[in-house]
C-alpha cells in the first residue's frame, strides 16, 4: 500500500535546515551544539516514525516537483531506503556527540558542523530517492558537501587529498548520469519502485555496458578496486569525518547505489539472463582479499582502518552480485553491521589520538591499561570483523556464506573465510599489543578520553553485540532487511 506523506521530504529537510542554522550561528558554541543535537534527534524521530508502517508493507511517497513528464524530484520510503536512513540517522546523532568533544579545539567549527549536517541531509535524500534522477542529484550533492570536511585541516596534504577525492567522485558521477540518461531512453522511466525496469529488448551488449557504467559510477564511492584510491588519502581528515565517510555517508551511498541498480533497475531475472553479475562478484572478492592483505602492511591506525573499509564494503557488493535471497539479506544487513563496527574503530582511533597523540599501531603497547574501556570497545568491533558468533559481523558472514552456497559457487565461501583469517591477522595483534605487550611491572595510569568521546564509542560497541546476539528479535535491522529481500525476490 502506497501513502502520500510529507515525512519522506521532511527527513532530509530537517538536516538541511540544521546546516544553515549552524552556519548562521557561527562560532557561538552553545547554539551550534544545540542545533546539531536537536536536529539529529528530530531527524531520527521523523525517520523512525515511518518504521512500523514500512514493516507492515506501507510505502510512503512524496513528489516534490516534475521537471518534464516522467522526470522529477520525488521521494519514496521502502524497506531498503528505510534501512539505510535509519542507520544514517542513528549514527548522525551518535557522531554529533563525539564530534562536539573531538572538535573542541579545532578551527572553523561552524563550517565543519554545517557541512556535517548537509552530508546527512544528502544521505537521507539518497536513501529515500524514488527515481534515478533524484538519486543522482543527492549523490552529487554528497560529493560537494563532503569536500570541505575532507580538506578541513587545510594543510597541503589535506588539499591534495581533497582534489583527489573530487576527481574520483565527480568522474564517478558522470558515469551515473550517463547510465541514468541511457536507462530513461531504453525504459521510458527512472523509477526505483519496481524490481527491474529494463528488459532484453535493449540488447545484451548494450545492457552489459550500461551495468558496467553504473558499477563504475557507484563503485567509486563504494571503493571497489581499482576505484578506491581516494579513500586512504582522505584519512587526513579529522576522526569524525573519517567515521562519517566510512560508516555513515559516502562509502555506504556507493554500496546502496549498487543495490538499487542491481535489484530495482536491472532486476534479478535480467541479470541472471545476462550472466554478468558473477563478474561483479569476482571483482568484489578480489577487493575483499587484496584490501585486507594491504591492511596488514599499514602501521598508521587510520590507514589500516581505511583498507579494512575497502574490504568490508565489498561484502555488500558481493551479496548483491550473488543474486540469491540469503546473500542479498547478508548484503543489506551489513549496511548496519559494518557501520557500527567501523565507526567504533574510528572513534577509538580518534580518542587515542586526542588523548595520547598516538597515531600508529606500533605505538599502542600498553594502551589497554591506559584506556581500558576504549580498547574494550575496539576489541568488540575487531571480533565483529573477524566474524565471531554473537557479534554483528557473524550475522553478515553467515548469510553471505549461505547465499554463496545457494549459487553453488563455493569459492565465495572460501573468500569469506580468507577474509576472516586476514581480519584476525591485522586486528588481533593490536589487541595483544594493547593489553599484553607492556614492560614487566609497569602498569600505566588509567587516562580515558573525555566522556563525549568515550560514551559514543561504548554505545556503538554495545550495538555491535546487540546486532549479533539479538538479530532475530522482531524490530531489529534483520527484520527490515528481510522485508526488502521479500520485495526484490517476490517471496
Amino acid at each position: 500500500m502506497e501513502v502520500v506523506d510529507i515525512r519522506p521530504l521532511l527527513a532530509p529537510v530537517v538536516s538541511l535546515m540544521c546546516g544553515f542554522l549552524v552556519f548562521f550561528s557561527g562560532e557561538r558554541a552553545w547554539w551550534r551544539r544545540f542545533w546539531s543535537i536537536a536536529a539529529a534527534i528530530v531527524n531520527l524521530g521523523v525517520v523512525y516514525s515511518m518504521l512500523p508502517g514500512v514493516l507492515d508493507g506501507v510505502i510512503y511517497k512524496f513528489a516534490l516537483i516534475e521537471f518534464t513528464p516522467g522526470i522529477g524530484l520525488a521521494f519514496r520510503v521502502d524497506a531498503l531506503g528505510m534501512f539505510f536512513a535509519l542507520v544514517s540517522s542513528s549514527l548522525w546523532l551518535i557522531t554529533t556527540v563525539y564530534a562536539i568533544g573531538y572538535m573542541e579545539s579545532e578551527h572553523e567549527r561552524a563550517r565543519f558542523f554545517g557541512f556535517f549536517a548537509l552530508c546527512v541531509s544528502t544521505t537521507i535524500g539518497i536513501a529515500f530517492a524514488e527515481n534515478l534522477l533524484t538519486l543522482f542529484l543527492f549523490y552529487e550533492m554528497l560529493t560537494i558537501c563532503t569536500y570541505p570536511l575532507v580538506v578541513h585541516e587545510e594543510t597541503p596534504e589535506a588539499m591534495k587529498a581533497g582534489r583527489k577525492y573530487l576527481v574520483y567522485t565527480l568522474v564517478g558521477g558522470v558515469f551515473v548520469l550517463l547510465g541514468t540518461a541511457v536507462t530513461f531512453q531504453w525504459a521510458g522511466t527512472l523509477t526505483l519502485s519496481q524490481t527491474g525496469i529494463l528488459d532484453m529488448s535493449a540488447g545484451r551488449q548494450g545492457l552489459t555496458l550500461l551495468f558496467v557504467a553504473f558499477v563504475i559510477g557507484f563503485g567509486v564511492k563504494a571503493a571497489i578496486m581499482p576505484l578506491h584510491g581516494w579513500l586512504p588519502s582522505a584519512m587526513v581528515a579529522p576522526a569524525p569525518v573519517s567515521a562519517l565517510l566510512h560508516a555513515v555517508a559516502v562509502v555506504k551511498a556507493g554500496a546502496f547505489g549498487i543495490l538499487r541498480i542491481t535489484f530495482c533497475v536491472f532486476g534479478v531475472e535480467l541479470l541472471q539472463d545476462l550472466g554478468i553479475a558473477i563478474w561483479l562478484a569476482a571483482v568484489a572478492s578480489f577487493t575483499i582479499v587484496v584490501a585486507s592483505v594491504i591492511a596488514l602492511t599499514q602501521n598508521n591506525f587510520k590507514r589500516r582502518l581505511a583498507y579494512s573499509t575497502i574490504s568490508q564494503l565489498s561484502y555488500i557488493v558481493l551479496g548483491a552480485a550473488l543474486l540469491t535471497p540469503l546473500a542479498a539479506l547478508g548484503a543489506i544487513v551489513h549496511i548496519a553491521n559494518q557501520a557500527f563496527q567501523k565507526i567504533t574503530m574510528f572513534f577509538v582511533a580518534g580518542a587515542i589520538q586526542r588523548t595520547t597523540g598516538r597515531t600508529n599501531i606500533d605505538e599502542l603497547a600498553g594502551i589497554g591499561y591506559e584506556m581500558p574501556y576504549t580498547m574494550g570497545a575496539f576489541t568488540v568491533a575487531a571480533l565483529g570483523f573477524i566474524g565471531i558468533p554473537l557479534t554483528a559481523g557473524f550475522i553478515t558472514k553467515w548469510y553471505l556464506s549461505l547465499g554463496a552456497m545457494e549459487t553453488g559457487h563455493w569459492i565465495f565461501v572460501v573468500v569469506l573465510i580468507t577474509s576472516s583469517v586476514l581480519n584476525a591477522a591485522y586486528w588481533l595483534p593490536v589487541i595483544y599489543m594493547a593489553f599484553f605487550k607492556v614492560s614487566p611491572g609497569v602498569r600505566p595510569h588509567v587516562k580515558e578520553a573525555h566522556w563525549t568521546l568515550l560514551v559514543p564509542t561504548i554505545v556503538c560497541a554495545i550495538y555491535v553485540i546487540l546486532l549479533g546476539s539479538l538479530a532475530e528479535v522482531p524490530g531489529m535491522p534483520l527484520s527490515l532487511a528481510r522485508t526488502a529481500v521479500e520485495f526484490f525476490f517476490g517471496s
